[in-house]
Formats: C-alpha cells, structure tokens, sequence
C-alpha cells in the first residue's frame, strides 16, 4: 500500500498491483452492426491505458455488451479481439463469469497476460440494482473475489448504476478508480466548479437531461450562463410564451419533450437572465435551409438548427468563457443544410481555455470532425456524465469512495 492521495477514492497511485491478480471492471459497451462488428471501438480504446499500466499484474476483464432481450446483446469475444489490437498483448477470452472455466483461466494466469471474461449480463443478478453490501453476496462476487488481490473500476459508462460487478467487489477487495474513471470523475468535478464565466451549452433531442443539468448548475451557482439549442431551445422558447408553430408543438408532443414545459418555465421565472435562447433559427422549407427570426414565429416549418445570428454569438460567449460544458448538438446535424450549428459551437468550444463534451452524439461528431485533441475531456459516459453533472447519485463512484473511508478506518486503528 502507498501513501493515499487526496481524493475521496482511491486510484491506482493507491496500490502496487504488481504481480497481482486484479479484476478491472471496463465500459466496453459498444454500437454493433446487423452482424455484430463493432461499429465504435473508442470505449475499448479509452481502457488501453488502464490495461498498459497493469502489464506487471494478472488482468481479468469484467464488461457488459447490451442488456437482455436487445439484438446488441451478445458475447464478449469481438470486444476481446478488438482489445488485443490495441494492448498488443495477449488477450484471451471464455465463455464463462465466474464458473469452474473462469476460475481456472484466473488462477493459471501469469503477470502480463489479460482474460477476459464473459458479459458479465448473462449472470441475471447483474440486473437488479442491489447495494455494494448485498452484491457483496451474490454469487458472482463470492467466487471471484477470493481469486484476486484488487479491484479496479474503469467503467464510468455504467457508474450511474448499482450493479454487481461495478459496487459488489467494493465491500470485500482493495478498489480503486482506473485512469479512466479518474479522468472522468476529475473533469466533470472541474466542470462542476464555480468562479469565472462557466457556460453550459444545451442541445440535442432528450431534453429531460438538458433540463436536469441547467436546474442544477444554475441552481448551484455554478453556471455563468446556460446557451439552449436542438430540442432543448424548442422548449424554452415554448416556455417563456413564444408560440413556435403548431408542427414543432407536435415534435414535443411526440418526443415527450412537452412534460418538460413546467421545468422549463420554472427556470426561467428564476434564472430568465441566465438563460440565453437563439436570436434566429433555421427551418426545413422543402428540405432547404431557410433562417427566420424568433421574432417570425410561429412557423409551419421544422424548425432544424440554430441560424447564423445566432452561431455568431453563442461562438462568441463561449470563446470568452473559463470552462464550456457542451451536450447535444444544436439540430438536424445529419443533414448538411442543419450542421452548421452544431458544428461551429464544437469548433468554438475547442477554443475554451477548459473544454467539456458529454453526450454520444456529440461525442462522436467531435472525433468527425478531428477536434479532440483540442477539448480538454471528451466524455465516454453519456448517461452517467448527464447523471454526474446533474447532481444525481453515482452509486459506482459512491461505492469506491465507500472502501477508501473503510481503507482509512482500517489503517487509523491498525497498532503501530
């Protein structure tokens, strides 16, 4: 054991895991085509570094692929095959959690060699939501543990949830964050800070998260100002009593965004100044871009992104803000005529002193686009990022700080 750092869980600066059996829950749930393939790796390729830095001890891989009943789900082996090309090192997989084959694989491991075990969702307790104490029971756990020295999580994908192999190890192993869950915790807690001009641009399609994230950064003081595009902007401007047109009160209707108007309302009677919605929009008239201003509304058109007026000066707030938060893209970003909102307020957050994405969509435009180098953090988490950023409980998160308080406590009483 090394000297604890600071923060309020345990990373693996925490441990020397060398020579050690360490079992490393991953994200490595990925979108997979009609056969399969992996269409996105980037959650694979965001554990390599973790998996580098263990390639003095005995790894053993703990990840899911899609739940029951949805056609994504399916086996770990394409995700160990994948995996190898990057570690470059041998990364064997078996069919098995925690059964006779998986034991054996684990205790015939040798420092350096990574297994992979199987989705760790084909085991039906996996699914049920319990306490880090009651997963502690479970069978998974039982007869894993006893097999290995540490646990790491890397899976910030998943750490909204309370799962059994995300919370369940916690309780009886030494656990720690991997270097990827470390980047994440530490970039979403800086996004979280107060001081200086914090702006927090909110888009996309599900606006429930868009509307939980601003209630709390804006209730917390923590955001300067909050910038609404995408579906989001439909909603506030339908909130603060603009009428935007009886196709686009439909689109709410359809998407459930309309059960968001009271929210939206309520943060605009309190934080109306902070509040910043589009000048100018774009609309579908027959599949070309059409711009109108707010001031032209209602209109019987879709409205599909945010119009230039409005890009010029959103760009402009947020190249002159200290932290930029960014979520959702600004419209119809898979057609051409509607990108080029979304696109100029990725470009301008790039250029933010600290920069934050968050959200699959723009998560994957960010890496199209090559920009991100230039972001400070490019989130692999989208729920739990939205989660995280809204405030709400992050049991995997909770569950690590849980063992390092009970390290602590072992340590304090430990006769010198």
């Amino acid at each position: 054991m090394l000297e604890l750092m600071e923060r309020d869980y345990c990373t693996m600066d925490d441990f020397d895991l060398e020579g050690k059996t360490v079992l490393l829950r991953a994200e490595f749930n990925s979108p997979l085509g009609p056969e399969g393939e992996i269409l996105d790796d980037k959650r694979i390729r965001e554990s390599v570094p973790t998996i580098k830095e263990l390639e003095d001890a005995k790894v053993v891989l703990l990840a899911h692929q899609g739940r029951p009943g949805k056609k994504d789900f399916t086996t770990m082996e394409r995700h160990a095959r994948q995996l190898q090309r990057y570690v470059k090192q041998d990364v064997r997989y078996v069919d098995d959690i925690f059964g006779s084959h998986a034991r054996s694989a684990i205790a015939g491991l040798e420092p350096g060699q990574v297994l992979m075990l199987e989705n760790v969702r084909f085991y039906s307790e996996e699914l049920l939501g319990l306490s880090p104490e009651a997963a502690s029971r479970t069978i998974m756990v039982r007869k894993l543990a006893p097999l290995a020295q540490a646990f790491i999580n890397d899976a910030f994908g998943a750490a909204h949830r309370s799962q059994c192999s995300l919370v369940g190890f916690t309780p009886v192993l030494p656990s720690g964050a991997g270097r990827l869950m470390q980047k994440e915790i530490d970039s979403l807690t800086e996004a979280l800070k107060g001081g200086g001009e914090v702006v927090y641009v909110l888009g996309g399609a599900k606006v429930d998260d868009s509307i939980g994230v601003a209630k709390h950064v804006l209730e917390k003081g923590i955001a300067s100002k909050v910038l609404v595009t995408g579906v989001v902007a439909s909603v506030f401007l339908a909130a603060s009593g603009i009428d935007i047109g009886g196709p686009n009160m439909d689109f709410l209707d359809k998407s459930g965004a309309m059960g968001e108007l009271p929210l939206a309302k309520g943060i605009l009677q309190k934080f109306g100044d902070k509040v910043v919605m589009p000048h100018d929009l774009a609309v579908n008239k027959d599949g070309k871009r059409l711009e109108i201003s707010v001031r032209q509304l209602p209109t019987s058109f879709a409205i599909s992104d945010i119009g230039h007026e409005t890009i010029a000066s959103f760009s402009d707030i947020v190249r002159h803000a200290e932290r930029v938060i960014l979520k959702g893209p600004a419209g119809v970003f898979e057609d051409p005529e509607f990108s080029a909102g979304t696109k100029e307020m990725l470009t301008a957050a790039s250029n933010a002193k600290f920069s934050v994405v968050c959200g699959g969509h723009s998560a994957v435009l960010v890496d199209r686009l090559g920009l991100e180098d230039k972001f400070t953090h490019v989130s692999t988490g989208g729920g739990a990022a939205i989660d995280f950023l809204s405030g709400k409980p992050m049991p995997a998160i909770d569950a690590l700080k849980a063992a390092k308080k009970r390290m602590m406590e072992l340590i304090s009483v430990r006769p010198h």
